[in-house]
This record gives C-alpha cells, sequence and structure tokens, in this order.
C-alpha cells in the first residue's frame, strides 16, 4: 500500500539536461529548470510552450499575451549522459561515505 505523504523518486534534478520522448516536442533536448515531485513533472527549457492570456490591471495596464513553458511528465523525459551526450537510464547506488549517487546505466559514471 502507499504512504500519502509519500514523495516520488525522480530520476531527473533541476539543472540536468534531458530529451523529450514523447510529445509535440518530441526529439528536443533542454536544462530542466523546475520539477514538481507531487505531480512528477518537469518545467524544461524552451520545450511545451503555451501562451498565457493577461488582463490589463493596475500593475500592468497593458495585459497582453505571454509565452511561458508548461510541465512535461516525468515518463516523457530522459537524461542526457553529461559524459557522452546520448541518453541513459539512470541508476542509484550507495556511495563509500553512504550516501546516494545517482549513475549512467551506459557508462557506469556517476551524475553530479
Amino acid at each position: 500500500m502507499e504512504k500519502k505523504n509519500a514523495k516520488a523518486k525522480l530520476h531527473i534534478r533541476k539543472g540536468d539536461t534531458v530529451k523529450v520522448l514523447a510529445g509535440d516536442d518530441r526529439g528536443k533536448t533542454g536544462k530542466v529548470l523546475e520539477v514538481v515531485r507531487e505531480k512528477s513533472r518537469a518545467i524544461v527549457e524552451g520545450i511545451n510552450i503555451v501562451t498565457k492570456h493577461t488582463k490589463p490591471s493596475a500593475g500592468k495596464p497593458e495585459g497582453g499575451i505571454k509565452k511561458t513553458e508548461a510541465g512535461v511528465h516525468i515518463s516523457n523525459l530522459q537524461l542526457v549522459d553529461p559524459a557522452t551526450g546520448k541518453t541513459t537510464r539512470v541508476g542509484r547506488k550507495l556511495d563509500s561515505k553512504g550516501k546516494l549517487q545517482r549513475y549512467s546505466k551506459k557508462t557506469g559514471e556517476i551524475i553530479k
């Protein structure tokens, strides 16, 4: 049974370079700006651009149309290995100090 307040363990972190596997932006790569663990989504730079319409207000009297990035589900993203530049699966293993480290399944190198 699943815990109520359990945080999902994700293979992607803020600052990682990822490749989009599915959707309109399939094949594109970008840097992760933010990860929303509760929804298993990530906001990636230049990916899944949506248009937001803003109403004129006292603070912004001109209003207008603004383009911004929307979230992409984590399952549609794959990490790009910093060493080789190719996509890889991510594993976790304990280091000598007992801390979990992410590593590339293709090369076996630790991902910073």
